[in-house]
């Protein structure tokens, strides 16, 4: 428990840190009355428990609440950290921000699968029905939705976004990295000539996409370098799924969903 308390007290902290500059844009000034019950739980630990919760490995929400001795009940615990989804959400965005201010000039995108539920379920599941879709990686079909994601060559997350199954990689591309300059490096899924052509701005920014196997294309050692150096996303998407919980089929609802989502990324870019 002591272990815990003081894993716990360090990510509060850089919680605070982050939160103390977008709180006015989301609280209601302090001057006015507030109204309704009192909140059992402080907003800032919350949050912090649902990060928690996905940066060390808990399985469960039941699981944190047994580590934790809180003034609240499990389904109080449960509600919390889903209501405030959202602003775990506006958090993620805030760190994005901040990240970007002075990233490293050659940068990744790339997209995941994130399955809602096991294939042999999915035309049964109801939770995420309109949401997710049918999507198709390398590993084959999956259903649920697609996590794009932008980082720099030192594995800072700068921009992301979330899409049904179906929607493509290059879609998300421009939306992604229209702020952003540098050396953009993606894989075949966003090999396209007039997406590198509109994308390019010259002595701003460029994307090299790896050549197909049967494109009479040769690339340079200096590009196979780059191409080789997108193992970094690849990293940032395997610990998410394998270590901040980022897929999962235990939420019963969409806020339930929506929140693993976002307490998952927080929990990665804040570790």
């Amino acid at each position: 428990m002591k272990f815990s308390t003081t894993l716990y007290h360090t990510l509060k902290q850089k919680v605070i840190n982050t939160f103390e500059k977008i709180k006015h844009r989301v609280l209601p000034s302090t001057n006015k009355p507030t109204r309704g019950r009192k909140l059992a739980l402080q907003i800032i630990d919350i949050l912090t428990l649902g990060i928690f919760w996905h940066q060390n490995g808990i399985e469960t929400k039941k699981d944190l609440y047994n580590l934790f001795v809180l003034p609240c009940s499990y389904k109080t615990l449960v509600v919390s950290i889903n209501r405030f989804a959202l602003l775990i959400l506006l958090l993620c965005l805030r760190l994005a921000e901040e990240n970007r201010k002075h990233p490293h000039l050659v940068k990744y995108t790339d997209a995941t699968d994130i399955p809602v539920c096991l294939l042999k379920n999915a035309k049964r599941h109801k939770t995420m029905y309109g949401l997710a879709a049918w999507g198709k990686t390398r590993k084959g079909w999956f259903y649920g939705l697609k996590l794009h994601l932008t980082c720099d060559a030192e594995c800072r997350i700068l921009s992301f976004s979330f899409t049904p199954g179906n929607a493509g990689d290059r879609s998300q591309f421009m939306n992604l990295n229209k702020a952003l300059s540098g050396i953009f490096v993606a894989d075949g899924g966003y090999l396209s000539e007039k997406l590198a052509r509109a994308f390019y701005r010259e002595g701003v920014r460029v994307l090299f996409t790896k050549p197909r196997a049967n494109m009479k294309k040769v690339a340079t050692a200096a590009q196979n370098a780059l191409y080789d150096s997108r193992a970094r996303i690849e990293g940032i998407f395997r610990n998410l799924k394998l270590f901040d919980g980022l897929v999962s089929s235990l939420p019963r609802s969409i806020n339930g969903y929506c929140a693993n989502y976002f307490y998952a990324l927080c929990a990665r870019m804040l570790a």
